[in-house]
This record gives structure tokens, sequence and C-alpha cells, in this order.
């Protein structure tokens, strides 16, 4: 396939998955009040569905760069989609909690080798001042997963079952294992480095350790010291894995990307802040359904705007950053999204649904222009060699930090709920609001990193102009 034929197609390749991807995690934070009767468990114990996966993701995205090497962008991006689809059809046919948790681990390890490939085929295929053009693109077809979702769910879960919605995921999938057979570049390197199994094991272990304690401390199934000696433990895994990269001469994670100012800065404030943005997902289909007693197909579409929003964002968003430029765009972003999740406090039950529907598109608008500005930003002084692991780390640290920000959030609504029943509206309402006051604090507190970024960081990708139009002033 020649290079112009590639970057016609690839976006489309990439935007289907991502679409699948985004239209499972959407569907299924929806029918959690219905997957949580049908399993007879609380609808707050099956954030574990939710966050195994996200933390499949994380623990296997890493991988996901020396796969890509080893075996090449398109064999591997086909066989996480397989992967991905064969676990969606047995998390519809699973009988119990666990096995649903069990089965969707498998499915976040098929999610965790799409995007990053994906994301690492369009860094090597495009130019850094196509770059941003060419992720918006991907990103405005992959959002009609989260506008439809929310919809679809609700009406599923209405009309038929929890369980049908794993399996729309088939068709779509089906469709984007001929899309990259066909249009897929094949990119892997000549001399392929080892796998760190020791880092594998050191950061995996960690990391998994830390979220597995997030999720248990906020149902009290530990006592204080055993979970802080289980903290500690955690907490050393992953102290070790950062020594270890140190001197490693193939680091699993390699650190010292961290050195390049735009990288670091779009991947630590990234990271704080979708940790405020990450339990929005999981806990506003909670206020809607069991807070304000709507139906799953209402609570739905109260979903749809903040997706309406971010798609019509990403057509403006190069414009906007061309404008003002990346440190003054994330720095006052981040506090208007702090802000608008601080909204949410004040719905309860006789809010007006246009209210509603008001802070949903502005929470959209904002955040589809800070992730826009977050994953482009930090490519910008990454060079070509090390742009699979630089995405390797991006989408790591994505996924960690969503995982984190929903276990922080259920946290927060637990403890603030305490031995109060969930089906007390009132409760679950007051220790909602609390859950999202404190993921707005998180979000505002994330804005004080992006200070550090200088004024023309960023300008190779928002200002760029292409080569044939460059003066040579």
């Amino acid at each position: 396939m020649n290079a112009d034929a590639a970057k016609r197609y690839l976006p489309w390749v990439v935007a289907t998955t991502l679409f699948m991807e985004q239209l499972d995690s959407t569907v299924v934070n929806t029918a959690i009040p219905s997957m949580a009767a049908s399993l007879q468990v609380t609808p707050l114990s099956l954030k574990a569905v939710v966050t195994s996966y996200i933390l499949s993701l994380a623990v296997s995205i890493p991988v996901s760069g020396w796969m890509a090497d080893r075996f090449g962008t398109r064999r591997v991006f086909m066989t996480a989609i397989a992967i991905f689809t064969i676990a969606s059809v047995l998390c519809g046919l699973s009988v119990s909690s666990p096995m649903l948790v069990a089965v969707r681990l498998l499915q976040g390890f098929g999610a965790a080798m799409m995007m990053p490939v994906g994301r690492l085929t369009i860094v090597r295929t495009f130019a850094k001042h196509e770059l941003l053009a060419a992720m918006n693109f991907v990103i405005i077809p992959a959002l009609i997963g989260p506008l439809l979702g929310p919809t679809i769910g609700g009406l599923i879960v209405h009309w038929l079952t929890w369980r049908d919605i794993f399996f729309i995921n088939v068709p779509v999938g089906l469709t984007a294992i001929w899309l990259a057979h066909r249009y897929m570049p094949d990119y892997r390197e000549e001399h392929t480095r080892p796998l760190d199994f020791i880092g594998l094991v050191l950061f995996g272990t960690g990391i998994a350790l830390l979220s597995w304690l997030l999720e248990v401390f906020g149902e009290h199934k530990l006592d204080v010291t055993s979970a802080s000696v289980l903290l500690v433990i955690a907490i050393s895994l992953l102290f070790a894995y950062g020594w270890h990269a140190k001197d490693a001469p193939f680091p699993l994670l390699r650190l010292a990307l961290f050195k390049v100012r735009t990288f670091r800065v779009s991947v630590l404030g990234g990271f704080v802040t979708r940790i405020g943005v990450g339990g929005l997902p999981f806990l506003l289909p909670l206020l809607y359904q069991l807070g304000l007693g709507l139906p799953a197909w209402q609570s739905g579409l109260l979903m749809m705007p903040s997706a309406a929003a971010a798609m019509g964002m990403k057509v403006i968003s190069a414009r906007v950053l061309g404008r003002f430029g990346y440190r003054q765009v994330l720095t006052v972003n981040t506090l208007l999204i702090g802000l608008t999740i601080s909204l949410f406090t004040f719905v309860r039950e006789g809010t007006p649904l246009y209210a509603i529907v008001a802070i949903s598109l502005c929470l959209g608008f904002f955040n589809s222009l800070q992730f826009s500005s977050m994953n482009s930003i930090a490519y910008a002084d990454v060079e070509g060699p090390d742009s699979s692991m630089a995405s390797t780390i991006a989408s790591s640290m994505q996924q960690l930090s969503m995982s984190f920000g929903l276990a922080a959030g259920s946290l927060v609504t637990g403890w603030f709920l305490g031995d109060l029943p969930q089906s007390n509206r009132v409760a679950l309402t007051s220790a909602l609001h609390h859950a999202f006051l404190t993921l707005a604090v998180l979000t505002v507190l994330s804005s004080l990193t992006f200070w550090t970024l200088r004024k023309s960081d960023g300008e190779a990708i928002s200002q760029a102009r292409r080569p044939d139009e460059q003066s040579d002033d």
C-alpha cells in the first residue's frame, strides 16, 4: 500500500476500533443498575466490572508497543480486535459477577492492543504538521460510540436484557478486522528489543495491587493494618520498577522520556486531570437512574449531549490551539472542566432536564478540547524512533488515571453513603454529590501542572505549515 492510500484509509481503520471500544464502555456504564439487579449484587460493587477492564488495559498496554515492533502493527491489531470481539460474546454469556469480571479482564487485554497500536501507526504514518488533524479525524467518528452508546444501552436494557449489549460488538468487530486486513500498514522493527519480563512483573503487579486496594477499600473489606501493608508493598513494587528501569538496557517503559518537557507535562498533568474525569461515566448513570429515578433509556439520553458537544469541539480544536497555544488552552480549560464537574453537585430530584443537558454539553465541549490538546502535545518533541515507547507510556498512564478516577469516585461515594442502603435515594444522591466535588477539586489542581509549559510549546503541531508552504525566514 502506498503512502497516500495509507493516509486516506488508516484514520477510518483506527476510528472503527475506537468506536467499538467507546461504544462498549458507555453501554456497560448505562446497564450497571440492571446488571446489579440481575446478578443480585449492589450497583457500587459492580464497579469491578468497569475497573477490571480498565485495569487489564493499564497492565497490558506496556506490552503492546513491544508486540507491534516484534510481530508487526497489522497482525497485532487484527488479533487484538478478534480477542475483544470473542470476549464480548463471553461477557454476554456470563452467569455471575466473578465470571463477568474475569471475561472483562480478557476484553481489556484485547483493547490494550487496539488503541495504542492504532495510535502508534497514526504517529508513524503522518508528519507532525498533519498529526493533529489526523488524530481529530480519528476521534470524530469514534465519538459516535459515546453518542449512541448510552441510548442504545438504555433501549436494549429497557426492551431486551443487559446481556445483549455485548453482542453488538460482533458486527463492528468483524468490520474492523476486514478494514485492518485491507488498509492497515504493517510497521515493525528490524531489530526488536527483548521484552523486559522483570519490569513487566514489577510494574504489572504493583499497579494491579494498587488498583485492587482502591476498589476493596471503598467496600471496607480490609482492616486498616492489612490495607496499609499492602499499600506499602504496591508502592515498593512501583519504586522497584523505577530503580530497575534506570539501568535496564531495554526497559518495559523507558522513563527517560519524561525528560522531554512537553511529554512529561502532557502525561503527568493529564494523569491527574483524567482522575477527575474518569469517575463520571460510572457515577452519572447511578445519579440519573438511582438518584433521580429515571429509566435506563432516559438516563442514556442524558449522556448524549456530552458526546455531541465533544464532536463539535473536534471541528474547531485545531483553530483554538493555533490561536491561543497549548499552555493557555490547557491551563484555562482544565479549570473550566473542574467547574463543570462541580455543577453536578446541584443536580437532584426536581432539577430541570434542560439544566442537566446544559451541564453535559459544557462537560463534553471542554473534555474534548482537553483530550485533543493533551494527546497531541505529548508527541510534539518526541523523535520518530521513540514514538512507539511514547505511545505505550502515554496509553498506560491514561488508562491508569481513568481506573484511579473511577475507584476514587466510588470510594468517596461509598464512604459518605456509609451503612445506608443504596436504595436510599436521598442518601445516595448526597454521597454522589460529595464524589463529584472531590473529582472537581482534583481536576482544578491538575491545572497547576500545565503552567510549566512554555508559550511556544506545541507550535510544531498547532501552527506548523506544510513543507511546501514554509518560507526561508
